[in-house]
């Protein structure tokens, strides 16, 4: 009922407004719907699917299912109290810059809905991470679905300064977050991607990861999970690299960012990341490789083309144990979580499997 209702009323009426105003207008009634618990309950109620054997436990992360938000949509820190009651697992916001951004100029944000695909060049905007991180910490103690906090350079600084851009990001945020990522592959921040290259990845990943550990021992805690967001356009060497600096770093991947390659798309084209189904394969492409160098000991957090069970049980298969959603929920509305893990459930016991951990890498 609810889906249909999305697709014969809300999403024409949605889609008939420019991308990014829909956007806020969608993100401003969930940030009203936060206020009233009793939405939250509502809302809970229909798409919240709760079963054991959907948790997944990475790191000192425990995830109620494998279904998250990847960032980009929450990206001011918002609505943390309600995304939980849409059935996500776990939450990614941001992407957060150590001084606020506006962004690029709009519009910014393109929907190509024959090939059910997003553009975006936004350009980082955000409210600065020391907002971010008071929104953080304001969260709801009883809603214990994890949190991540996905972190860039701001546009201005030179690329030789990105390393103290993520650490002040780090040091502000990490605290109210319960994992980080690291966004080196945004293709809308002018040579952000160029943090990919060996020498700069590793400088900027160790630096990372000893703040967090520092961090942690001084405070009688384990460290925080850190990730590490990777483009689908690298070559199979330079995944490889990064996969193998993972393992020796002890950080996680996020597989992957949106494409610069359009050529997917008909009519005309805009300058940005491309998102959505077409993105799919080259993410299962990089997720399948990273798994094979990484023999299953570094996580991985599979985006990118997931519509369906299918589509989020396919990445893990390949070697994910977490997938995110966003492309696909703007497209199939807001039963896609709910609709993902009940198709897993059905998936697994197909396979024989008892919990969605036993199937991550079964296919690679």
């Amino acid at each position: 009922m609810i889906g249909s209702l999305y697709r014969k009323a809300l999403k024409p009426f949605f889609f008939a407004l420019d991308a990014e105003t829909a956007h806020e207008l969608a993100t401003g009634l969930l940030a009203k719907a936060a206020r009233f618990g009793f939405a939250q309950d509502a809302l809970a109620s229909l798409f919240v699917v709760d079963d054991p054997r959907l948790e997944v436990s990475v790191r000192s992360l425990t995830c109620p299912n494998p279904v998250g938000l990847a960032a980009g949509f929450d990206k001011n820190a918002e609505l943390l109290d309600i995304l939980p009651s849409l059935g996500f697992g776990f939450i990614e916001v941001g992407s957060f810059t150590p001084l606020p951004q506006e962004g690029q100029k709009r519009p910014r944000l393109f929907r190509y809905q024959r090939q059910q695909a997003l553009v975006n060049r936004m350009g980082f905007n955000n409210p600065g991470v020391k907002v971010a991180a008071e929104r953080l910490a304001r969260r709801d103690p009883a809603i214990r679905v994890p949190v991540g906090a996905n972190v860039g350079k701001g546009r201005e600084t030179p690329l030789e300064e990105a390393t103290e851009d993520y650490l002040t990001a780090i040091r502000h945020i990490q605290d109210a977050a319960d994992y980080l990522v690291l966004n080196i592959s945004s293709p809308n921040t002018p040579n952000l991607r160029a943090l990919q290259a060996a020498e700069p990845l590793e400088r900027v990943l160790r630096a990372a990861a000893d703040l967090l550990r520092t961090s942690a021992e001084a405070a009688g805690v384990p460290p925080k999970p850190l990730f590490v967001k990777i483009s689908p356009d690298n070559s199979d060497e330079m995944v490889e690299d990064i996969g193998r600096l993972c393992l020796d770093v002890g950080c996680g991947v996020v597989a992957t960012n949106t494409t610069i390659d359009h050529s997917s798309l008909s009519g005309a084209k805009q300058q940005g990341g491309l998102s959505g189904r077409p993105l799919r394969q080259k993410s299962n492409d990089v997720i399948r490789r990273l798994y094979r160098i990484t023999r299953g000991v570094v996580p991985i957090i599979g985006v990118g083309g997931v519509f369906t069970a299918a589509d989020a049980y396919e990445k893990i298969k390949l070697g994910a144990s977490l997938v995110q959603v966003y492309s696909g929920w703007i497209y199939q509305g807001p039963t896609l979580v709910r609709d993902i893990n009940r198709g897993l459930l059905l998936l697994m016991e197909k396979d024989g499997f008892s919990s969605i951990k036993e199937a991550v890498g079964t296919a690679s």
